[in-house]
């Protein structure tokens, strides 16, 4: 291709204007709702002294329960030293401990204080009117729409890609 030819397909080669159509316009601008959503939730637990990374863990360790650091980590999609990081950091706040897992000394699963899941129950209270904010501008009935999709394209039957 040359300098002064035209892109092949004609597409734009700005994927990041809403109502974009190409290949990567979809993926930006779930990108873009995620960091819209990130910052409100960011916003909801700055005055618990929590991080979006703490309410993580904490939310699959309330859904889950007792959970190895190695699970903790697929689950939150974050690497072997990120999760102990955040592990470190809600033990040394009081919200998780450590403890043995019967029959094999070298791991050590996770689990919620009654401090964390207060903390996670406050954290649900602040987020709430922040959340209601993130879809005010969409019709009655909408938000509930979009959740369905989301969930659709999330967790596609049968887990494909």
């Amino acid at each position: 291709m040359t300098a002064d030819s035209p892109h092949p397909t004609g597409a734009s080669r700005r994927a990041d204007r809403p109502g974009g159509t190409t290949p990567f316009a979809l993926g930006l601008l779930l990108r873009q709702a995620h960091w819209r959503a990130a910052a409100v939730m960011t916003e909801a637990l700055r005055p618990l002294g929590i991080e979006l990374r703490h309410f993580a863990v904490l939310i699959v360790l309330i859904d889950r329960g007792a959970t190895v650091q190695r699970d903790l980590a697929a689950a939150t999609g974050s690497d072997k030293a990120g999760i102990m990081r955040v592990v470190d950091d809600l033990e040394r706040m009081g919200l998780a401990v450590r403890k043995p897992v019967p029959g094999d000394r070298r791991v050590r699963a996770v689990e919620i204080t009654p401090q964390g899941a207060e903390l996670l129950d406050a954290a649900y209270v602040a987020a709430e009117p922040l959340a209601e904010r993130l879809v005010a501008q969409l019709a009655p009935g909408e938000p509930e729409q979009l959740m369905d999709l989301l969930t659709r394209f999330a967790y596609p039957p049968g887990g494909e890609a």
